[in-house]
């Protein structure tokens, strides 16, 4: 029998292997609020605090910040909302451990440095809170991704990546294509991200973006952490911008699988060059040896046959794009240009401009919400996520995005790491589904409720 003939044949036993069952749907009393945490009310976690204060379903119950300047600007945007101010932790960087022994939280929300992930996701998890939004990424260590995995399944609780992208608009009507098989049967994708970051990771240490040179405790906001990251390592640091939206429409972890991964990193000249030339070769900024390189391409194969490419650029002066590609026997789609090229409707060895395409198969979620959506960040794509995420946790069923797409999609950069430390050799993507991928079913977005 043939693997994909296995696949349909097993879906009658789907529902009884699923790792994580979908539980009964039970009403939520109109008078009814979640009670929702956030730890980490930075800039990134400010754009969730502020979706949360715009919801009647929510009660945020507590925030947990140890920059006094940020806690301000938050304490600010919940007065500004009319909102009941919720406890505040504060004062030392494990001021979070206090805030989750804080009876009654049902959710909570986390946007922090990377390297706390994984530490604030198991802690929630212990201290008996169903359901985690994370912020990109899982963990650091390959190690990191399991121990998050089997916490979640011991305690049986809903750890979902909050990753945005999934739910951009064009993103969102692609995937609506794919399923009415316009493409037909999907061969290769590509994506990554694509963004010039220079004036992210240096700073002057009193403004978000640029101004200076300064990284580590000279450093605000993400330089004073993130850019650590491009000093000790050297792979693909953020797929899941990339990964997130290909994983969706190949069904990986659902009928599908990563299989096996390659990177190859190019020289690092970018984060020194933007140092040098905005505040000399005399700058200490100027002395640091960068690992990061500035273009980091990784292939990966899938079970189903198709092959991916992700690329990792932000090191380097160019326009944002995440560079997708979606490409079936029947046509494809590219972001960087805009167009569909689709065989029989298309004229032939010509591009279509995207937007009538994409007006006709705009995703249901979209044509419904895109009101709710504007001004949210992002372009909307924000609401979308945290919309999917608080409407898991009121009506107690599983996350649309769970654990297992978190620990795949992070987990590509401990392995690019492995790959490149290697020299460049092909590592093997582990199972986190534990063979449990051959039965799961896909449920993103099939609907328009969130």
């Amino acid at each position: 029998m043939q693997r994909k003939d296995f696949i349909k044949s097993a879906g009658v036993a789907a529902a009884s292997l699923a790792m994580f069952p979908t539980q009964s749907l039970s009403a939520f009393a109109a008078d009814t609020k979640l009670k929702v945490a956030i730890i980490g009310v930075g800039l990134r976690g400010q754009n969730h605090l502020d979706l949360l204060l715009r919801r009647d379903d929510v009660e945020l119950v507590s925030i947990c910040d140890i920059d006094s300047r940020m806690l301000t600007s938050a304490k600010e945007i919940i007065n500004k909302s009319g909102k009941k101010m919720p406890d505040i932790f504060t004062g030392d960087p494990y001021a979070w451990k206090k805030m989750l022994e804080k009876k009654g939280i049902e959710a909570i929300i986390i946007a922090t440095p990377w390297e706390w992930h994984k530490e604030m996701v198991i802690g929630a998890i212990e201290a008996g809170i169903k359901y985690v939004g994370t912020e990109v990424m899982l963990g650091i260590t390959l190690q990191d991704h399991w121990d998050v995995v089997k916490a979640a399944e011991k305690y049986n609780a809903h750890v979902m990546m909050l990753e945005n992208v999934c739910y951009r608009r064009d993103i969102m009507a692609i995937l609506n294509m794919v399923r009415q098989n316009v493409f037909g049967e999907l061969i290769h994708l590509q994506g990554g991200y694509q963004h010039d970051l220079r004036e992210v990771k240096f700073n002057d240490g009193t403004n978000a973006y640029g101004h200076g040179c300064e990284f580590g405790d000279k450093g605000f906001s993400e330089a004073h952490w993130r850019t650590n990251h491009s000093v000790y390592r050297d792979g693909d640091l953020y797929p899941t911008h990339g990964i997130g939206p290909i994983a969706h429409t190949t069904n990986i972890n659902r009928g599908n699988r990563f299989v096996n991964l390659c990177s190859f990193s190019s020289k690092a000249r970018g984060l020194h060059d933007h140092v040098v030339k905005s505040c000399g070769e005399n700058h200490p900024s100027a002395k640091v040896k960068f690992k990061l390189g500035d273009v980091v391409t990784t292939n990966i194969k899938c079970a189903n046959g198709e092959t991916i490419l992700l690329q990792h650029d932000t090191s380097l002066p160019r326009p944002y794009s995440l560079g997708f590609r979606v490409q079936g026997t029947e046509g494809l789609w590219m972001d960087v240009n805009q167009s569909i090229h689709i065989e029989g409707k298309s004229k032939p060895h010509q591009w279509d401009a995207q937007k009538e395409w994409l007006d006709k198969y705009d995703h249901p979620l979209w044509a419904k919400y895109s009101k709710d959506a504007e001004g949210a960040g992002h372009g909307g794509m924000d609401f979308f996520v945290v919309h999917s995420f608080i409407e898991s946790a009121k009506r107690k069923t599983a996350t649309q995005m769970d654990v297992y797409d978190a620990a795949a999609w992070s987990a590509i950069t401990p392995l690019s790491e492995q790959s490149i430390e290697l020299g460049n050799q092909t590592v093997e993507f582990p199972d986190f589904t534990g063979g449990q991928w051959m039965y799961r079913k896909p449920v993103f977005a099939f609907t328009d409720e969130y």
